[in-house]
């Protein structure tokens, strides 16, 4: 039976010659899933069967071995004027195998190239419905073909012969539509298909096809994106995501473009952007988390909670997960790692201002996703400049992260959460290794209140915001790491997250030391941490060491109590915080002689661990040194003055009285320490992380059916 194509406006209907009216109706958006994968219209009698699409028909064209513009010349033409059934094409290609392809491959590589042809077009729709095929074709022949080499892939999609060819106008194609005056719908399309393309494999560093985007850079268009407040605010976040993705694509194996260039951007509102992006959408994260939190601890459960204590409020707070956005996390690394005109972005202060529960929709809409996953609203990201107000805090992108990182490090015993409080304390190390971000983290003019989540437990309190007293921002970063070395002592040890924590707060205090700057923090809180972490791995030592080298740690814990004891008359803010440095350590000798009696014994036996248990006996010669010195005196000055129990003030009168007779060790290399780098010792980290963000974005790329219908809505007036 003949058809021909009736234009009205956006949507084209199948005329059927001498059919009844009811049986050229097109089918309803309500179709089910199942028609629409098959193509099918709805059923017009229970009699006849169900009409294919003319989208359809055209598609079965394409997959049958002949030419499909053999017997029509305008066959191109007219299938990009056809909505996209994107169902049909992606299970099609996916029930063909290579070698079921390989036979149809010329008809595969002609497609792919009408459909780079048609985004040079001025028609709108046919733009349109090239990205969304291309898209389809991407997914599809990897879907199914995931065994096969890149290679394979390549020739399958394009023709090996002509793939270098293909790929240039393609990437072009999406550079200039990307950048130029169009349609921020169609931008929105093709960073879709972008990701869509560097997310089609599990591991990317495997998809051959993105050397011709290595080759054809879009880094500049990129940049381009997040240097305009209008851009910025629609596609920001899908663009500092496909920049990060871009990165990490086999950048142990080769020079990577895209880790140059972005190495050495220098432009401050490409730079501010960038940061702008990454910021909100931990904002929108931390947001989610308060309301969560908020929704939890009212209502019936507060009451509850009041009636039988806070038995429950570990097991309550667990609920409180709100899925990890790894991706933007990745991409904050990626710039505090590559590029060190980024950190001063960390700390440029604007109003602290809570982002709109109900964000402002971009017209291409995405699928729902899980919480803590969705780009912040728009309106949040359009304006570089914030009204400055006297009453608002002010905040910036170091406390947002530090806010974040509070959350996420709370809870690590899911594998995401795990991921993202290594990669927060791994942000934080290359922080606290620059120079410039140690400056404003210490400077006594950048004052700032910065309440981070704490962990409910059972013996504390939960803290009052309104308490936080505004201070340099190095103070909410040691906050952060006694926090967690205070929560996370448990059986399920994270050996490596606390190794991380510890070097966090000795490349602090090496700083202090270097540039002597005595912080006014309560370090009493630190220093009991660390002994309370002590007495947790004497504890459980058995149990950790079929695990672990707990030495390590212990060595770094005890050198912490090294630089303070050597040199901390010049970074303490007082001699009485030094006097109090003595008088925990003399509190708490039995820790410190219980740890001294484990690594005799283990440095003395032969073992595995006798190295470095050899090392922490060495660590602790001043230690003891203090031990050994002043409790005979505090013993002594008890029996002469007939005090049972001596305070706190009795106490450091003694030890204050006999500094001049306590003799200590000149204890080289304290303040040394190894800088960070990511190759080799992280490289398997990362490589597992972004197969995990691939898998997440894949599964977000929206290309759906409604997103569908308002892109050919927004067309239908232009041609």
């Amino acid at each position: 039976m003949p058809y021909i194509l009736d234009n009205r406006s956006t949507f084209y209907t199948l005329t059927l010659l001498n059919a009844g009216p009811s049986q050229c109706r097109m089918p309803k958006t309500a179709m089910s899933q199942v028609e629409k994968k098959a193509g099918l219209l709805r059923r017009t009698s229970s009699s006849k069967k169900p009409l294919k699409e003319k989208v359809v028909l055209m598609y079965d064209e394409i997959f049958a071995k002949d030419d499909p513009a053999k017997n029509n010349s305008r066959f191109w033409d007219e299938l990009f004027l056809m909505k996209v059934n994107l169902e049909y094409l992606e299970a099609k290609l996916e029930s063909l195998d290579g070698d079921e392809v390989m036979k149809i491959k010329d008809n595969i590589n002609s497609l792919f190239h009408h459909c780079v042809q048609a985004l040079a077009e001025e028609h709108q729709i046919k733009v349109v419905n090239a990205l969304q095929t291309l898209c389809a074709l991407f997914r599809g022949v990897h879907q199914k073909n995931k065994s096969a080499s890149g290679f394979d892939i390549i020739n399958m999609l394009m023709g090996f012969d002509k793939a270098e060819l293909r790929m240039k106008d393609l990437m072009e194609s999406l550079d200039s539509l990307l950048c130029g005056e169009g349609s921020e719908s169609l931008k929105a399309l093709c960073l879709k298909l972008l990701l869509c393309l560097v997310t089609v494999t599990d591991n990317i560093s495997q998809n051959t096809i993105l050397e011709y985007v290595m080759i054809n850079s879009i880094f500049e268009a990129i940049l381009q994106i997040l240097s305009d407040v209008s851009t910025r605010g629609q596609h920001g976040y899908d663009a500092v995501v496909l920049l990060a993705l871009l990165v990490n694509y086999r950048k142990y194996e080769s020079v990577n473009p895209y880790i140059v260039k972005l190495s050495i951007v220098d432009d401050e509102p490409t730079l501010d952007g960038m940061g702008l992006v990454v910021g909100q959408a931990l904002t929108e994260y931390n947001r989610q988390y308060k309301d969560k939190e908020e929704e939890n601890h009212g209502g019936f459960f507060s009451t509850l909670t009041s009636m039988v204590g806070s038995m429950f409020i570990a097991d309550a707070d667990e609920k409180l997960s709100v899925q990890t956005n790894e991706a933007i996390l990745l991409a904050l690394y990626e710039a505090v790692h590559l590029n060190r005109n980024f950190i001063t972005v960390l700390a440029q202060s604007h109003p602290e201002i809570d982002i709109p529960t109900t964000p402002i929709t971009p017209v291409l809409t995405t699928p729902t996703t899980p919480l803590g996953t969705t780009p912040p609203s728009m309106d949040m990201m359009n304006s570089s400049e914030l009204p400055l107000d006297p009453n608002l805090q002010s905040s910036n992108l170091l406390i947002t992260f530090l806010k974040y990182s509070s959350i996420v490090m709370q809870d690590t015993k899911d594998e995401h959460r795990l991921n993202s409080a290594r990669l927060c304390l791994i942000i934080l190390t290359c922080i606290t290794e620059d120079q410039y971000a140690d400056a404003f983290l210490h400077d006594d003019n950048m004052n700032f209140r910065v309440n981070l989540h704490r962990m409910p437990m059972r013996h504390r309190k939960k803290a009052a915001e309104k308490n936080v007293p505004s201070r340099p921002l190095v103070c909410a970063v040691l906050d952060l790491m006694v926090e967690f070395i205070v929560t996370h002592m448990m059986k399920d040890f994270p050996m490596d997250l606390y190794m991380r924590c510890v070097q966090v707060i000795h490349k602090l205090i090496c700083y202090q030391k270097k540039c002597r700057i005595r912080l006014h923090y309560t370090w009493r809180e630190l220093w009991s941490a660390l002994i309370n972490l002590l007495k947790f791995l004497l504890s459980n030592e058995t149990v950790l060491l079929a695990k672990h080298n707990i030495f390590h740690l212990a060595l770094l814990v005890v050198n912490l109590f090294n630089m303070f004891i050597t040199y901390g008359d010049t970074f303490l803010p007082t001699s009485n915080s030094y006097d109090e440095l003595y008088y925990e350590i003399v509190r708490m000798h039995q820790i410190f002689d219980n740890l001294y009696c484990m690594v005799l014994r283990v440095s003395t036996n032969t073992g595995q661990w006798k190295e470095p248990a050899s090392k922490v006996t060495h660590s602790l010669v001043n230690v003891r040194a203090i031990i050994n010195h002043f409790n005979p005196k505090i013993e002594s000055y008890a029996a002469v003055n007939h005090i049972s129990q001596l305070s706190e003030d009795q106490v450091l009168e003694v030890v204050r009285s006999n500094y001049d007779t306590l003799t200590l060790k000149l204890q080289d290399g304290l303040d040394q320490f190894e800088r960070y780098s990511e190759q080799p010792k992280e490289a398997a980290f990362f490589k597992e992380l972004v197969r995990s963000i691939s898998l997440n974005v894949r599964k977000n790329v929206s290309l759906n059916t409604l997103s569908q219908d308002l892109l050919l809505k927004e067309f239908s007036t232009i041609s």
